[in-house]
């Protein structure tokens, strides 16, 4: 058949060629809970890639109003919230979000991703201006897409480069929108510049708080508060999947913002429900960061020592200001290669590799959360000492004091299959494709 559809299902081969490697690094199955450890093919691994940041998960309160919520209101809502999909409980934690954020009022989503999808492609009008850093994320670029007004980037995090662009448009109703943590560089958006800005050349600004919300802040209201300027944020996006240990996403504003976004927002309207055990989850981890303010703090205490050994034993670690710590590997193959050896060794990590960072700039992602204990901590950083040196990434000797109570082994070597050059062709076709939204 000519032209047909499928082709080029039948031409993606690149993922089973990287499977039959035995480097593929997605869609491992987990078999237990998800916590500072998980089981893995029948194996314990320490996790270093969640963005469960206050290990809420499998909290005894959180799993317990789950279980109420489907007790009382079944297992679904069955509908959209604008017909038959909302409950009390939907309205219920909504208030108690902004009253936690310091907002008027908030909306609940499905999804963080349907979140941003709702609420920009409903605020930018056609003749609108949004603006965002190149390293938004991807549900931000593609809210912009979806939008009828025109979408311009400014270099990550620099400041001159986003006057320039505000520059350009002297009388276009004008939305920066930032994350309030970068996901995959950890580093926090300079939000005092960037609100500076705003009320200089009359831009309103949103907040993507994914990985801020529970994790910035003394008390874990995001960025607002670490920055002391929650009133000059005008939109407020934070999603339930992360620190609050569910799904879902909310958007947080004026009454008359939500108010809007509320009853013009496709993605909210043409999407069943969060289910009541989802928004009962969030109810209970929203009561637990406000009752429990020692979990921020150690999750800032275990990020401080992971960024510390890291450091000392000779890592980049980038800008990485939050529990997010990027280790800068280099090329491609050697990130995948480092992916397994460490996977072997018992640590469970996210290789990120070109285009989503630049060229020779690949990155082993590691994230940290308030209940990994010292135990897992050295066992992670023993791991890395010894795959990096193993690889050639750090160098033999390191300054790094490691603790008395260690008490576990690494494993033996494990030799990588392919060349540089295989390596390349067998991943480059699919994983440009796949994070082509960086481009």
């Amino acid at each position: 058949m000519q032209n047909d559809i499928f082709g080029k299902c039948v031409k993606f081969t690149s993922a089973r060629e990287i499977m039959a490697a035995g480097v593929y690094p997605y869609f491992k199955r987990i078999e237990s809970a998800q916590g500072p450890e998980v089981i893995i093919e029948g194996q314990r691994k320490v996790v270093v890639c969640s963005n469960n940041y206050l290990g809420l998960t499998a909290h005894p309160k959180v799993k317990e109003a789950s279980i109420a919520a489907i007790k009382k209101y079944g297992t679904s809502c069955t509908g959209s919230r604008f017909l038959n999909g909302t409950n009390d409980l939907h309205e219920k934690v909504e208030r108690k979000f902004a009253r936690f954020v310091g907002k008027e009022s908030a909306i609940l989503f499905t999804t963080g991703h349907h979140a941003n999808l709702g609420a920009l492609s409903t605020l930018v009008g056609k003749s609108d201006i949004v603006i965002t850093d190149k390293l938004d994320h991807a549900s931000i670029i593609d809210g912009c897409r979806l939008s009828m007004g025109e979408m311009v980037r400014y270099r990550h995090n620099d400041m001159a480069d986003l006057e320039r662009q505000l520059i350009k448009y002297p009388s276009n109703g004008k939305l920066i929108v930032v994350d309030g943590v970068f996901s995959m560089e950890g580093d926090i958006a300079n939000m005092k510049d960037i609100v500076r800005l705003a009320k200089i050349y009359g831009a309103r600004v949103m907040v993507d708080e994914a990985h801020s919300l529970g994790v910035l802040g003394e008390t874990g209201r995001g960025i607002g508060e670490h920055f002391g300027m929650e009133s000059d944020i005008d939109v407020l996006m934070a999603t339930a999947s992360k620190s609050l240990a569910s799904i879902g996403g909310f958007i947080a504003g004026r009454e008359e913002v939500i108010h809007y976004v509320k009853h013009m927002s496709r993605s909210l309207m043409f999407t069943a429900s969060l289910v009541p055990a989802a928004v009962a989850a969030i109810d209970a981890s929203l009561d637990i960061v406000e009752k429990e303010p020692e979990r921020i703090r150690q999750l800032w205490a275990n990020t401080r020592k992971m960024k510390e050994g890291f450091n000392a034993l000779g890592y980049d670690t980038r800008t990485s200001d939050s529990p997010i710590i990027p280790l800068t590997i280099g090329e491609d193959m050697k990130a995948f290669q480092m992916w397994r050896m460490l996977y072997d060794e018992g640590v469970y990590t996210s290789p990120v590799v070109s285009p989503a960072v630049p060229e020779g700039q690949a990155i082993i992602r590691t994230s940290y959360m308030a209940t990994h204990t010292d135990e897992h901590l050295d066992l992670i950083l023993d791991a890395f000492e010894k795959v990096g040196k193993q690889l050639g990434i750090i160098p033999g000797g390191s300054k790094r004091v490691k603790s008395k109570s260690q008490k576990h082994r690494l494993k033996n070597d494990w030799s990588f299959p392919f060349t540089k050059g295989q390596m390349s062709l067998i991943t480059k076709r699919w994983i440009k494709n796949l994070w082509s939204f960086k481009q």
